[in-house]
C-alpha cells in the first residue's frame, strides 16, 4: 500500500502540471530569462531541488502532526476520518484542475496571509545567476501558496508519520518536476497544452478518481 501511496502521490504531481504551470510559470521564467540553453537547465534543476526540498519538510510536518492528532481517538477511526479528509480535498482538487469549480482558491488565499511575509525573501534572489541563488530561490518559492500543494499535504496528514508524509511530498514534487522543467525551455509549446479544456478535464477527472478510491478506503475500513 506505501508503493501504491507513493505512485499515486507522483501520477497526482504529474496530472497537476496543468497548475503548475500558471502557478509557477513566471519565476521559473524569471530564473531562465536571457540565458543560454546551457546554463539554463542547471539553474533551473536548482531550484527545483529547492522547491522539491521545501514540499518534503511541510510533508514531514503534517504527517507528524496527523500522527500526533490521531493519537487523541481510537486509530480505526481515525485512519477513517483522515483518509476520508483526503479524499475529500482529492476530489476538490480534481474540480480545480478540471475548472470546474474554484473552491481551493479560497484556501490559496487563505495562505497568502503568510507569503505576503515570506515572498520578499525570493524577490531579494532575483535575478538568479548563481546555483547557490536557484536553490535559494526554490526554497522560498516551496511555501507560495497553492491549491495543488495544500491537497497533497492534507494527503500526508493520513500517511502515518513524518517519514512516510515526507515520502509522499517527496514522490508528489517529483510528480511536477517534468512540468516545470519543460516550463523553462519550451515554455510557448507547453502553455498552448495545459490551457486547452480537454488535457484539464482529463488531469481533473482523474484526480477525482484518486479521491473516489481514498474516500472508498475510508468508507471501507
Amino acid at each position: 500500500m506505501a508503493e501504491i501511496n507513493l505512485l499515486s502521490a507522483f501520477v497526482v504531481g504529474l496530472l497537476g502540471g496543468v497548475h503548475c504551470v500558471g502557478m509557477c510559470g513566471g519565476i521559473v521564467g524569471a530564473v531562465s530569462l536571457g540565458l543560454p540553453a546551457q546554463r539554463q537547465l542547471p539553474l533551473l534543476f536548482a531550484y527545483n531541488v529547492g522547491r522539491i526540498t521545501s514540499y518534503t519538510v511541510a510533508g514531514a510536518i503534517m504527517g507528524a502532526l496527523g500522527f500526533y492528532f490521531s493519537g487523541l481517538l481510537p486509530v480505526q477511526n481515525a485512519q477513517r476520518m483522515l483518509l476520508g479528509l483526503a479524499g475529500v480535498f482529492m476530489v476538490l482538487l480534481g474540480l480545480y484542475l478540471g475548472g470546474w469549480w474554484n473552491l481551493l482558491t479560497r484556501v490559496e488565499r487563505a495562505g497568502g496571509i503568510v507569503w505576503r511575509r515570506i515572498e520578499p525573501l525570493g524577490r531579494g534572489l532575483l535575478p538568479v545567476r548563481s546555483l547557490r541563488q536557484a536553490l535559494l530561490l526554490g526554497l522560498v518559492w516551496g511555501w507560495l501558496p497553492c491549491g495543488l500543494v495544500y491537497s497533497a499535504l492534507v494527503w500526508t496528514v493520513a500517511s502515518g508519520g513524518a517519514w512516510q508524509g515526507a515520502g509522499l511530498m517527496l514522490a508528489f514534487g517529483l510528480g511536477t518536476l517534468p512540468n516545470l522543467l519543460l516550463m523553462g525551455v519550451a515554455a510557448a509549446t507547453l502553455q498552448r497544452w495545459v490551457r486547452r479544456p480537454a488535457t484539464r478535464a482529463v488531469a481533473g477527472g482523474l484526480v477525482m478518481l484518486f479521491g473516489v478510491w481514498q474516500l472508498y478506503r475510508a468508507v471501507s475500513g
